[in-house]
């Protein structure tokens, strides 16, 4: 796959940015170079190799969710400029 200029033009104005017309050139060099790479990958063999979200294998740290604090709403809401009923009173925003 080959990206000509006229398919870095229409890219550009699918994704709405002005490319000055001197870097239309070198801007489809540099697509073709990473569409490259990425036919590349897709020659090597992962058949064996199990899906993973990154290269360490890391846990993640957890704590018990339940509430340790709270029942403090009128605390909370006294430096509101605006509250009603124990809720933070905003202007409206959409029509």
């Amino acid at each position: 796959m080959s990206v000509d200029d006229k398919t870095v033009h229409r890219i550009a104005r699918l994704a709405r940015i002005a490319v000055p017309e001197e870097e239309i050139a070198s801007l489809g060099t540099e697509l073709n170079t990473i569409i490259g790479f990425i036919e590349q990958l897709s020659e090597v063999n992962t058949d064996d190799i199990l899906p993973m979200t990154a290269v360490v294998e890391t846990e993640i740290k957890r704590r018990e969710d339940a509430v340790t604090d709270g029942g403090y709403v009128h605390d909370v809401t006294a430096n509101a400029p605006a509250s009603d009923d124990d809720y933070f009173a905003v202007p409206k925003v959409v029509e």
